[in-house]
C-alpha cells in the first residue's frame, strides 16, 4: 500500500512537471526587458522566448513575430530548442511507461517486472528533468553575464523572464517524482534459489543428530 501511494505521488508529481515544462516551452518570456535607468518613461516590453519574440505596448497592445531562421538563433537557444522538445518527449514516454507497470493497472501480471517497468519510468523522468535544467541554466547565466557586462548597451540587457522559473519549478518537481518512482517499489531478494528445511529422522543408535537438507 505505501509503495503503491508513493507510485500515485511521484506520478502526479512527474505529469504536473512535464505540464509545467511545456508551458515554459512555448512562453516567450525566458528574457524580458530590464528597466535600469532612474526615471524612465516605459513605452514597450520586450519579450524573447525560444521561438517568437514580443512586443508589449504600454497601452497593453502586444505584437509578436516568430524567429526566422533557426541558424540565426543563439547557441543558447538552440539548444534550450532541442532539449525543452527531447524532455518534454521522455516526459510523455515516462508517463505511458509507468501507467503499464503501475500496481493500479493490470498491462503487466508479474510483480516484478512492474517494478522494474515504474523504475524505468522514474529514471525516464529524471532524465527528463536533467535535460530541461541544462538550457534553464545556461540561459540564466548568459543573461546574468549580459546584465554585468559593461560592453553590452543598456537596450540589449535582459532579465529573467517567468518562463524560466517556471522550468526551474519543473525541473525539481520532475527530478521529485522520478525519485519516488524509482524508490516507491520495495527491494527483493536476488538470489535465484530458496532455502527449504527438510528435516530427517536419524537412527538414534547410530548417535546422529537430526540433520536438514538444503535444496
Amino acid at each position: 500500500m505505501v509503495s503503491a501511494g508513493l507510485e500515485i505521488l511521484g506520478l502526479t508529481l512527474c505529469v504536473v512537471g512535464t505540464l509545467l515544462e511545456m508551458v515554459a516551452c512555448g512562453l516567450p518570456t525566458w528574457k524580458v526587458t530590464a528597466f535600469i535607468e532612474a526615471n524612465i518613461v516605459v513605452a514597450q516590453t520586450i519579450w524573447d522566448g525560444l521561438w517568437m519574440s514580443c512586443a508589449v505596448q504600454s497601452t497593453g497592445q502586444m505584437q509578436c513575430k516568430v524567429h526566422d531562421s533557426v541558424l540565426a538563433l543563439a547557441p543558447d537557444l538552440q539548444a534550450a530548442r532541442a532539449l525543452t522538445v527531447v524532455s518534454s518527449v521522455f516526459g510523455v514516454l515516462g508517463l505511458t511507461v509507468v501507467v503499464a507497470g503501475a500496481q493500479c493497472t493490470n498491462c503487466i501480471r508479474d510483480e516484478r517486472v512492474k517494478a522494474y517497468v515504474v523504475g524505468t519510468g522514474g529514471a525516464l523522468y529524471i532524465a527528463s528533468g536533467a535535460l530541461v535544467l541544462v538550457p534553464l541554466c545556461w540561459i540564466a547565466n548568459n543573461i546574468i553575464s549580459d546584465f554585468y557586462n559593461p560592453q553590452v548597451p543598456t537596450a540589449k540587457k535582459r532579465e529573467i523572464g517567468a518562463a524560466i522559473y517556471i522550468g526551474w519549478a519543473a525541473t525539481a518537481l520532475l527530478l521529485l517524482g522520478g525519485s519516488m518512482l524509482c524508490c516507491s517499489c520495495p527491494c527483493r531478494s536476488s538470489s535465484g534459489f530458496s532455502v527449504n528445511y527438510a528435516p530427517t529422522k536419524r537412527s538414534a543408535a547410530n548417535g546422529d543428530y537430526d540433520k536438514r537438507n538444503y535444496v
